[in-house]
C-alpha cells in the first residue's frame, strides 16, 4: 500500500479527532470523555463504511488508529485552554477531515470490489458519519443540518477522485483533486457560506 493512502488515512482519523476532542473542551467533559468523542469521531464513519462493505473494522486491525485518536484526545485536553474560537478550529479540521476521508471512503470501496456509484457514497458516508454522531452525542449543532455546504463537498470529492482514478491517474493525483475540491468547497460553505438552491415551500392544491 503506497504511504500516501496511509498518510492521508491518518489524517483524516486524526483531525477528525481534533474536531471530537475540541466539542468534549467546549462541554467541559473529563479526559475519558475526551477520548470517547475524538475516537467516536474520528473513526465512526470508517467504521460504518467497513461495516457497510461487509469488510475487517479498519482500526480493529490496525490499532494504530485508534491510539491516534487517544493521542490526540490527551493533547486537546491539555491545550484547548490555549485557543480562544474553538468553534472555528472545529469547523476548520472538520473540513479537513471530510476532504480527506471523502477520498479515502472512496479509495477502500473500489479497492473491496465495489461499482463506482457505490464507491462515491462509500466516500460521503466516511467524510460525514463520525461528525454526525459527534453532534447528536453532544447535543451540538448538526454540522451536516447547516445551510452551507457540507455534504455536497464529500460528494463532489468522492465523485472527482473516481471519475480522475478512472482515467487511470495515479493515487496521489487522483487523491490531491478529490481532496482539493472538498476541502474547496467546504472553505467557501465556511467563509462565503456558499449554499446549494434550498426547497421553497408551495401552497397546495385545491381539489374539487
Amino acid at each position: 500500500m503506497p504511504s500516501f493512502i496511509d498518510f492521508l488515512d491518518v489524517l483524516g482519523v486524526a483531525v477528525f479527532a481534533v474536531s471530537g476532542a475540541l466539542v468534549a473542551s467546549r462541554k467541559e467533559m473529563d479526559l475519558v470523555s475526551f477520548g470517547l468523542l475524538a475516537s467516536l469521531t474520528g473513526i465512526g464513519g470508517g467504521t460504518l463504511r467497513d461495516l457497510l462493505l461487509d469488510q475487517p473494522v479498519f482500526w480493529i486491525e490496525q490499532p494504530y488508529y485508534l491510539v491516534t485518536c487517544l493521542i490526540v484526545a490527551i493533547l486537546v485536553y491539555f491545550t484547548a485552554h490555549v485557543f480562544q474560537r474553538r468553534f472555528i478550529i472545529l469547523l476548520w479540521a472538520d473540513a479537513i477531515g471530510v476532504a480527506a476521508f471523502s477520498v479515502m471512503g472512496a479509495e477502500v470501496a473500489l479497492r473491496s470490489g465495489a461499482n463506482e456509484l457505490v464507491a462515491i457514497v462509500m466516500g460521503m458516508m466516511t467524510a460525514t458519519f463520525g461528525g454526525l454522531a459527534r453532534d447528536v452525542v453532544c447535543a451540538e449543532p448538526v454540522l451536516i443540518m447547516r445551510k452551507e455546504l457540507y455534504a455536497t463537498c464529500a460528494m463532489a470529492g468522492a465523485t472527482v477522485y473516481v471519475g480522475v482514478a478512472a482515467l487511470e491517474a495515479s493515487f496521489i493525483i487522483s487523491a490531491l483533486a478529490g481532496f482539493t475540491v472538498a476541502f474547496a468547497l467546504r472553505a467557501g460553505g465556511i467563509h462565503w457560506g456558499w449554499t446549494l438552491p434550498p426547497y421553497k415551500t408551495r401552497p397546495g392544491r385545491d381539489y374539487e
